[in-house]
């Protein structure tokens, strides 16, 4: 039986919501690649609302803003991720890695905790 792969989402508590997870940080990625909130939520194939509202988010968590917006007009806006995001997604996504490689070090003895074939249908 092969092992399987376990999916991990992180996310950091802060107040009543998260200050980041894996959904944010993959924004604040695809920012810091296409140097805008707009290109950014096409990649990620999500609204610009939900991509402005997830970057307001991290704005108003951290100390500092982890993207700067220029306002459109004749030479266009943008958006750039901040000195101080590269250091806040680098941080976050060491965790993530240092958490995968957690769970994928345990996963073969949970493994065989396992049935030899998962059961027919939909599992809730």
């Amino acid at each position: 039986m092969a092992i399987p792969k376990a999916r991990l989402r992180i996310r950091v508590p802060f107040g009543a919501g998260f200050a980041i997870g894996s959904g944010k940080a993959d924004i604040l990625q695809a920012v810091a690649e296409t140097g805008s909130i707009s290109a950014a939520a096409r990649q990620m194939k999500m609204s610009y609302r939900r991509a402005w509202l997830l970057i307001d988010t991290m704005n108003r968590c951290f100390r500092e803003p982890v993207v700067a917006t220029a306002t459109g007009g004749k030479g266009g806006g943008g958006a750039q991720i901040t000195a101080f995001g590269r250091i806040v997604l680098k941080e976050f996504r060491l965790i993530e890695s240092r958490a995968i490689a957690s769970i994928a070090a345990a996963m073969p003895r949970f493994a065989k905790l396992l049935r030899k074939a998962p059961p027919r249908g939909k599992l809730h």
